[in-house]
């Protein structure tokens, strides 16, 4: 599984710490950037591209950071076909896979130590979608929402 990193200049040096984590746990990782610390640059431009990675490789898996993990969480799921997650607790990111199948997990570094980052995508990562028919069901109703968009 390819998990795809984004983050801006406020989860810049979260996304560093969660990236080498990922790495000694042996996943192929994609860091699109933010490369470097800069206070100037913009979430959406940066998020975006994690997500439309996310939606085309349907295996892969994204974990996006920002200073609340709001912002980054609107702008991803505005990609078709992401279903994204703020990831606050253990039980509402195992939940979020078990029950939704998110694809995107949003990590607010204001509110999140590397210590709870590492356990949130962790959880993330492992936890399976359940494929029970009603969280199915309500996958396919979000997809007919999606082909409303213009």
């Amino acid at each position: 599984m390819k998990i795809y990193l984004a983050s801006d200049h406020a989860g810049f040096h979260l996304k560093e710490k969660v990236k080498i984590f990922l790495e000694r746990l042996n996943y192929e990782i994609e860091d699109l950037g933010a490369l470097s610390f800069n206070e100037e640059d913009d979430y959406p431009k940066i998020i975006v591209k994690a997500a439309k990675k996310v939606a085309k490789d349907k295996r892969s898996k994204g974990v996006v950071f920002g200073k609340s993990g709001a912002g980054e969480a609107i702008v991803a799921n505005k990609v078709k076909g992401i279903r994204a997650v703020i990831g606050f607790s253990r039980e509402n990111v195992e939940l979020s896979r078990e029950h939704n199948d998110c694809n995107v997990l949003s990590l607010g570094a204001q509110f999140t130590d590397e210590h709870k980052a590492f356990l949130l995508t962790r959880a993330f990562l492992e936890t399976e979608f359940s494929k029970e028919e009603r969280h199915k069901r309500r996958i396919e109703e979000i997809k007919e929402i999606e082909k409303c968009k213009k």
